[in-house]
């Protein structure tokens, strides 16, 4: 049952008739039923007697910040309702809701109450099951527009629940108020926010989590998953413990004296999104480590340290990228970011500087910091490189309209993307690395892209006063006495491959090129075996054959007509198998033909395949300079 049906008369009568209360805006939110996913919010309005009006607009965002996509929010809102009877709701729009005093009376005080349908397994929007309640504010907080600098009061209630949930726990990085609340229950945890845009960024966790925390540089770190301890906490806290000394040290301070990773476990799934005090993952509860489990085997026996699994390795990656996003995104961000319109989108050509770099500087930390060692940084590279090779779409889009098109191309990506798009996380991050090499160049390793950060940092990032386009090019002129403007130009404004081959010389690297060796290269290594022919398309094993998820433009597979969704059964004649057809693929000679039998529609097809050499788009580092490439990399070892 909502709050709003247990109200007194007299708060109903204080209601209709306005008070002296303090101005604010309260939320009472409740988890009511787990089976259908519904959450039940209470919102008090109570406005300054002198700014009341007859008229009052709601207002839901239509996107999350860090997340450039409109995802309209609002259509899980279900049943809003008022408890003034004198007060008539009407829907002007998608996202918004109209108040209005019948008799034109003044509204300072009323009690809205909707319910929110909640069963969005993201890190962006709402989600409630047997296990977890989570919940953003902008999923779930409607806002009042005109009185966003209000104070936000939430309170959270567990005891309306179709089933019993008494024993579930609250995380969130939202500042606890004492001060009572009369409208709702006093004896609940209350939290207070300085206004809205505060309080939506204030991600809630509740349910049965696992907990634990660390002290680094000063910070309080609070690590936090959903559901019972199935992994090695004290591990996981161990190896984030370098990840944000490094992060602190490289920027000089912390923003935040206590900072709450929150990660939603899942069967299969992997996902982050920014806060200022916090960060929401999304991963694979089987990919994390097992209380007491050696990650050593008989042939990292002998080493000191054993190679992290591939698995875990990411959640630090994605841990480190979350928290980097701490001073560079929610502080540190483009001019229009600063007080975006969240009903609508707001556009930058600036998203390269910010989900590039810090994509370079996730993974860097890992190997400054010693959690994997140089050669496994190495075949990260290689795979970046290779992803990037192996993207059409880098020769028809930059990564300045990649950051400008995110709304559109990037957050709505189909199986063709890769024909027409680049990543601005992906390209924005080598070209990071090559900037950092070009500064180094020009000034004699006396500047690097530290350097940058550090002044993104404290120039614009503490004030939050947003960085225009040009600000890269700005700091490397008048900081650090350099003129970057062509390479800037050709990175980030044409469609040119950089001269990355000759750049990581320079750094102790040599760049590598082969063909795939299968199906499932993901490039980053030597291989032993390549593939003569490259169909240019990838698949997946289906019981009745190959079905086609991606055909690369000018491919061979494009050629001979391949669509998407075709499923190939048979070639020449034989039953389509991953592994079989690339064993006939490298019996072939070059320009031979293999027949391909495929349904589509529900039609059988006959198509011949002309075979083409394997494309060179495959890539691995080898380290040439050991010396020269740590020192490049700055290594911190930790123990």
């Amino acid at each position: 049952m909502s709050q709003l049906n247990s109200l007194s008369v007299n708060q109903s009568d204080k209601a209709q008739s306005g008070s002296q209360a303090d101005p604010r805006i309260s939320y009472h939110i409740a988890p009511i039923n787990l089976s259908e996913h519904i959450f039940a919010v209470d919102m008090m309005i109570v406005l300054p007697h002198e700014e009341a009006k007859s008229s009052l607009t709601l207002r839901l965002p239509a996107w999350i910040p860090g997340s450039y996509m409109i995802r309209d929010f609002a259509r899980n809102i279900i049943e809003v309702s008022c408890s003034e009877s004198n007060i008539s709701i009407l829907k002007k729009d998608k996202q918004t809701w109209e108040l209005t005093h019948k008799q034109g009376n003044n509204i300072q005080q009323v009690l809205i109450s909707y319910r929110v349908f909640a069963f969005d397994l993201s890190v962006r929007s709402a989600y409630l099951n047997h296990e977890y309640g989570f919940f953003n504010g902008t999923s779930m907080c409607l806002n009042v527009k005109g009185f966003e600098k209000l104070p936000h009061y939430v309170q959270l209630a567990f005891d309306q629940c179709n089933v019993d949930i008494h024993h579930w726990d609250c995380v969130t990085a939202m500042p606890i108020s004492k001060n009572a609340l009369n409208e709702f229950d006093n004896k609940l945890t209350q939290y207070c926010n300085p206004d809205y845009d505060t309080l939506i960024d204030h991600p809630v966790l509740l349910g049965e989590l696992c907990k634990k925390q660390f002290v680094q540089s000063g910070v309080t770190f609070h690590v936090v998953f959903t559901g019972k301890e199935t992994m090695d906490l004290s591990r996981i806290c161990e190896d984030l413990k370098p990840i944000c000394e490094h992060h602190i040290q490289l920027f000089g301070e912390s923003p935040v004296d206590e900072y709450y990773f929150m990660t939603l476990l899942c069967e299969r799934g992997f996902g982050g999104l920014e806060h200022k005090g916090s960060t929401v993952l999304q991963f694979s509860r089987f990919e994390l480590p097992f209380p007491n489990e050696s990650f050593q085997d008989a042939s990292t026996a002998s080493k000191q340290k054993a190679k992290l699994p591939e698995g875990y390795q990411q959640f630090l990656s994605l841990c480190s990228h979350e928290l980097f996003h701490t001073w560079h995104v929610k502080r540190i961000k483009p001019k229009m970011m600063v007080m975006p319109d969240l009903s609508q989108e707001s556009y930058t050509p600036q998203l390269w500087i910010y989900e590039g770099f810090t994509s370079l500087y996730d993974d860097l930390t890992l190997a400054r910091t010693g959690i994997i060692d140089p050669q496994q940084y190495c075949e990260i590279l290689g795979q970046n490189f290779t992803r990037l090779m192996r993207n059409p779409g880098r020769h028809l889009q930059s990564i300045s309209e990649s950051s400008f098109d995110a709304w559109t191309r990037f957050y709505k990506q189909d199986a063709n993307s890769i024909n027409h798009i680049v990543s601005y996380y992906l390209k924005g991050a080598i070209v990071a690395l090559a900037l950092d090499i070009t500064i180094r160049q020009q000034t004699q390793n006396t500047h690097s892209l530290d350097d940058v950060m550090r002044v993104l940092w404290h120039e614009y990032g503490k004030e939050e006063i947003g960085t225009l386009d040009s600000v890269i090019d700005t700091i490397c002129a008048e900081k650090l006495g350099i003129n970057i403007s062509s390479f800037l130009h050709v990175a980030v404004n044409t469609t040119m491959d950089l001269p990355f081959s000759s750049m990581i010389n320079s750094i102790g690297l040599s760049l590598h090129m082969r063909t795939r060796s299968s199906n499932t290269d993901k490039g980053g290594k030597a291989a032993e075996t390549a593939l003569k022919h490259d169909i240019g398309a990838s698949f997946t094993q289906e019981p009745l054959g190959l079905r086609v998820n991606q055909v690369l433009a000018g491919s061979a597979a494009a050629k001979a007509g391949i669509q998407l969704n075709d499923v190939i059964i048979a070639c020449d004649k034989f039953k389509a198998d991953i592994g079989l057809l690339y064993r006939q693929l490298n019996a072939k000679a070059e320009s031979d033909c293999i027949l391909l039998h495929l349904m589509r529609d529900h039609q059988l097809i006959e198509l011949p395949l002309v075979l083409e050499a394997g494309v060179m788009d495959t890539c691995y580092l080898s380290i040439d300079d050991s010396a020269r490439f740590e020192q490049w990399l700055g290594i911190k070892r930790h123990e």
